[in-house]
């Protein structure tokens, strides 16, 4: 396992690649990637890139629209292809994208539309071999939000996942797998080949109808099960990147840069304690 910067975490002040060089300054082991500028960029350019910096490519958000009107996502599902080919070349085998916890259509008419496109979705990424991470997110605000709760537990997203396709796991956020419920035997029963991407920060002691999405703190700093987060973590296996998504906690106060390194070695003493770094 390795940590990677996200660009949350420093509100998005750096543009790729100088995000990259930012990441390689603050002594970061991986970096997430913007896909629309890397495939400006190229193959060649990008995989130059990483080996220059000794980093590596930790995951690239699901370049298409799957939360709007039909067309929007077949438009987005005939580039797919291309994102996915790019992706593999660049040994980035790994797109992450998340689900609101709540929405204005109801449950089983979602359910079924989401389900039929990251079918679709899975079938061109079993091509290149690539798999997509589901974000599920666990706060009372989000699940309250519009009218009609959608899924939210990790295990219920784990079962609809299995559902898209063989390509399709989970992205295992610990501020929303603590917000949800879950436990340790959640991620193990999930298993290595269906967490795709794994995301870092801590939460605060408050009841959750006072818990915001914009408020987290760094990881260490609150009250997440870190022993057992870890731990499953290393009992399955895992051994792919840990991006640090880390909104508010006045970073944005410092610069981009102090933000990063802040991040990341609060993040480092914390693995130390539990043996993972």
């Amino acid at each position: 396992m390795y940590v990677a910067l996200n660009s949350v975490t420093i509100s998005g002040r750096a543009q790729w690649p100088e995000f990259a060089h930012l990441a390689h300054r603050a002594g970061y082991g991986g970096v997430d990637v913007n896909l629309g500028r890397a495939m400006d960029e190229g193959v060649d350019s990008t995989r130059a890139l990483f080996k220059e910096l000794n980093l590596k490519p930790a995951s690239i958000g699901l370049p298409l629209e799957f939360r709007k009107d039909e067309a929007t996502f077949q438009k987005g599902l005939n580039n797919l292809e291309k994102a996915a080919q790019f992706a593999r070349a660049i040994a980035c085998p790994r797109m992450v994208t998340w689900i609101m916890a709540s929405s204005d259509t109801p449950k089983p008419e979602l359910r079924k539309m989401y389900k039929e496109r990251f079918q679709a979705c899975s079938e061109v990424l079993a091509r290149s071999q690539v798999r997509l991470g589901l974000e599920f997110l666990g706060p009372l605000n989000l699940r309250k939000r519009a009218p009609h709760e959608f899924i939210w537990k990790m295990d219920e997203m784990l079962e609809f996942a299995m559902e898209c396709g063989p390509s399709i796991g989970l992205l295992l956020d610990s501020w929303h797998w603590h917000h949800a419920g879950a436990t340790p035997r959640d991620i193990v029963a999930a298993g290595k080949p269906r967490i795709v991407h794994v995301h870092l920060a801590d939460a605060p002691n408050l009841p959750p109808e006072k818990i915001l999405d914009s408020e987290r703190l760094l990881p260490g700093e609150g009250v997440i099960d870190w022993a057992g987060f870890f731990g499953a973590l290393k009992k399955i296996g895992y051994e792919d990147g840990m991006s640090l998504e880390i909104f508010g906690r006045g970073l944005k106060e410092m610069s981009a840069e102090e933000a990063a390194r802040l991040a990341l070695n609060t993040t480092l003493a914390l693995l130390r304690k539990h043996d993972v770094a």
